[in-house]
């Protein structure tokens, strides 16, 4: 008998469930920032390469008056 009153109890009680939402909702964030910080990362290498292979292009007249 106290096992199925402990049985009930547990499926009744609701404070575990709050976490399990906390734990999904903050692994979904931690995997978009994730994400967001590869894709960014790569693009950001890709400009830079671009923009010093510009500079290292540009000529810069140093003459004075």
């Amino acid at each position: 008998m106290k096992f199925f009153k402990f049985a009930r109890k547990i499926r009744t009680e609701e404070d575990g469930a709050v976490t399990v939402d906390w734990v999904v909702l903050t692994a979904a964030v931690v995997g978009l920032g994730a994400a967001a910080l590869l894709t960014i990362s790569s693009n950001t290498k890709t400009a830079a390469g671009k923009i010093g292979t510009y500079l290292g292009s540009v000529t810069v007249n140093t003459a004075t008056n």
